[in-house]
């Protein structure tokens, strides 16, 4: 791959996650703060990144694998992301907002697929490759935090009392717009799929995997990966309302935290698989999710700070080792004739089917640990998810028996 088109990939990785990055973390302050959503409400909104990923496999299937090259569809659906957020820029109550950021959710998690593809397309050798292009992804994700904070100051008291959490929505705005211009000019992505070829709904959403869950060991993964996307869900709407009602300094930036830990771990899989497979790595990472809710229940702002910084990075560890572990896992047990379908009913039913119980769960349990007075007692809104994380901890520790060894190959992933 020539050096412009490695500069043009590496570029679109990171508008693609400093887009998401510069509005989502708070996303749940913002509604707090500014707009009043009940607890409910910002669990509904929240939600929205569930339809997406429910919706996304029917525009990847139907239109994107068919019909028109992915870099000119990231343009197209890059360019309207723009015109939605500048709507949000503008919504002054949850209800005008929630359409908007539905239709923009709905967009956007395509995308994510999209510039995978558009990548994939471009390397020679994508299991050395790919991870030089995707690490920009995370990048990105790290600048919009520090921009948030340092930079533009948006999620310090006084922004926040200010209103200026609005302005994420703007920023979104303006990088979706540079994205949607940059997608035009990617290298060129056609489709793969003859366009007269018959459309199988149930392949395109990895239903044609359905039939590893009569291995008792992949069901038993399976269910637990539905259920840690509840305490997972808690993360993503309670964290940064908690960081900052608990008087952290710049919350968004110390968010990024988790990011860095994310790639540092992500190079680590392959150790802890070696030496200690794939059942006690994924143990791991889910009685991390546990201890970190512990952390962020008894840790404070104050002498305890570290309670939180540890709470933080522990994202690494929870998210790779039991996220990426999985996906590692499906790949070895489901065969060349599922690989795709599996990843799919393994994402649906994740970021789907899981996060869309977790954030209406999450909503439920902020809104009953809220006081009259506007009090909330984040420690047992963090003791709940914790408890539920251990208790898949258990399930998987006592139901999962899988003694086959995972090909080295599929560690590649």
């Amino acid at each position: 791959m020539n050096s412009s088109n490695r500069i043009k990939l590496s570029l679109m990785m990171f508008l693609e996650f400093f887009i998401w990055g510069s509005w989502f973390v708070t996303l749940g302050t913002y509604l707090e703060k500014n707009l009043h959503a009940s607890g409910a409400e910002t669990g509904a909104i929240f939600s929205t990144q569930c339809w997406g990923a429910i919706i996304a496999p029917f525009i990847i299937g139907l239109i994107a694998d068919r019909f028109f090259n992915a870099e000119k569809i990231l343009g197209v659906i890059h360019l309207i992301g723009a015109a939605l957020m500048y709507q949000v820029y503008y919504a002054a109550d949850v209800g005008v907002l929630y359409p908007y950021i539905l239709g923009y959710m709905i967009l956007y998690m395509p995308t994510l697929a999209l510039v995978n593809s558009v990548s994939f397309n471009q390397l020679n050798d994508p299991e050395k490759e790919f991870a030089k292009i995707r690490v920009w992804g995370t990048i990105g994700w790290i600048v919009a935090g520090l921009s948030i904070s340092y930079l533009f100051l948006w999620d310090s008291e006084e922004g926040i009392k200010d209103g200026l959490l609005r302005n994420t929505f703007l920023m979104a705005c303006i990088a979706s717009l540079a994205l949607g211009l940059l997608s035009f000019i990617l290298p060129k992505t056609p489709p793969k799929v003859d366009k007269n070829e018959k459309i199988k709904i149930g392949e395109m959403l990895g239903f044609d995997a359905l039939a590893l869950l009569k291995d008792k060991n992949f069901a038993v993964f399976f269910i637990s990966a539905i259920l840690i996307c509840i305490p997972l869900a808690f993360y993503y709407q309670v964290a940064h309302p908690f960081l900052e009602n608990s008087g952290m300094s710049s919350p968004t930036a110390k968010m990024t935290i988790g990011q860095i830990s994310e790639a540092l771990f992500l190079l680590l899989i392959p150790v802890f698989f070696k030496k200690y497979g794939f059942k006690k790595t994924i143990l791991l990472g889910m009685i991390a999710w546990s201890l970190r809710y512990l952390l962020f229940a008894f840790g404070n702002a104050g002498e305890l700070s570290f309670m939180l910084y540890i709470g933080i990075a522990l994202h690494g560890i929870c998210y790779d080792f039991f996220f990426v572990s999985g996906q590692i896992y499906t790949n070895s047990r489901a065969g060349e004739k599922f690989k795709s379908a599996a990843q799919g009913l393994i994402t649906l039913a994740t970021y789907g089917l899981g996060m869309l119980i977790g954030f209406k769960i999450a909503g439920l349990i902020s809104d009953a640990y809220k006081a009259s007075d506007g009090t909330i007692d984040y420690k047992m809104i963090w003791i709940i998810p914790s408890v539920i994380a251990f208790a898949v901890f258990l399930i998987f520790a006592v139901f999962f028996n899988d003694k086959k060894k995972i090909a080295e190959d599929a560690i590649n992933v």
